[in-house]
């Protein structure tokens, strides 16, 4: 058999009838590689206009995550359930407003941003079930 130079992630047979190379891709779901494009093309958008972005990224994450405390506080679990979300809930938010405030790098504030949102919302949804 043939040597051929094998690039990364892929993978190239001869087959024995026709004498062609037949290229084989290495598998992926379309739902990864929609979701990374997505996340690359946001980060991308972020990053052009940081400061901007991140100030209404601070005002809605902020009214996100004191909704999320609100229905916390609401809630009728038990008093340290409570106050381990309230504490997630809390640090979450400090941590991206901190983040923009101290100027780190846009994907470090992208991803917190990210991270507390779906945190947040996951909480209101579940309160709200």
């Amino acid at each position: 058999m043939e040597k051929y130079e094998i690039p990364a992630k892929q993978n190239f047979t001869k087959t024995p009838m026709q004498g062609t190379i037949k290229r084989e891709r290495a598998s992926h779901s379309g739902i990864r590689r929609h979701s990374s494009k997505l996340y690359h093309s946001l980060l991308e958008e972020f990053k052009k206009e940081q400061m901007g972005y991140a100030a209404i990224a601070i005002i809605g994450q902020s009214c996100i995550g004191s909704v999320a405390a609100m229905l916390i506080l609401m809630g009728n679990a038990s008093k340290m359930a409570l106050l381990a979300q309230l504490f997630l809930v809390t640090i979450l938010c400090m941590g991206f407003n901190g983040a923009v405030l101290a100027q780190q790098k846009p994907r470090i504030v992208f991803n917190l941003l990210l991270v507390s949102v779906v945190f947040n919302v996951l909480i209101i949804a579940l309160y709200l079930i």
